[in-house]
């Protein structure tokens, strides 16, 4: 296994870990982790697959210890998740910091979108009509400001992280992965 790719699994396995420590509503890393897997990860099989296993084994583990790690609207946040890996994988030959905030603010609007569509299609909150629909959408925007910042934080992080790793590293040392 090359150094990139240590690195890079380090990276998004301590952000999966960090979605395991108490944090407030939806202020987590789990997004900008789809996103920086899809933007540095080489092979797109391990650009989708990192990230969705990582949300897995740390929803089994919410799920052992809380009871809260699987609910209703999960295969929504999944799809979600990928969508993200596909904003990083248009990123990936263009990460310069601007776009980077751009797709982390695009990655933001995926999850709340569908999400919540998962959430009122699952039926159980929200009646299946548009009013149901728009009445889903306007409860959930005060998570909204939660979700942005913690996407903007975990995604400089991250990217900052990884940046300050490539100026350190001989560029052998870093071939894709």
């Amino acid at each position: 296994m090359n150094s990139r790719l240590i690195v890079l699994l380090t990276l998004v396995a301590s952000a999966a870990l960090m979605r395991l420590l108490p944090h407030p509503p939806n202020f987590t890393p789990v997004a900008a982790l789809a996103l920086f897997a899809g933007a540095h990860f080489e092979r797109r099989s391990l650009a989708f697959l990192v990230p969705l296993v990582a949300m897995f084994l740390s929803d089994v583990v919410l799920e052992l210890t809380t009871g809260f790690g699987f609910h209703s609207q999960a295969p929504a946040v999944y799809l979600s998740f990928i969508a993200v890996v596909g904003i990083g994988l248009w990123l990936q030959p263009r990460r310069r910091a601007p776009l980077v905030l751009g797709a982390a603010l695009l990655s933001s609007a995926v999850f709340f979108a569908l999400s919540n569509f998962g959430l009122w299609a699952e039926g159980s909150l929200y009646p299946r009509t548009i009013e149901g629909l728009v009445a889903c959408y306007i409860a959930a925007i005060p998570f909204f400001g939660a979700t942005v910042l913690g996407d903007l934080f975990y995604c400089a992080v991250m990217f900052g992280l990884f940046a300050a790793v490539e100026r350190r590293l001989p560029r052998s040392a870093l071939q894709p992965a």
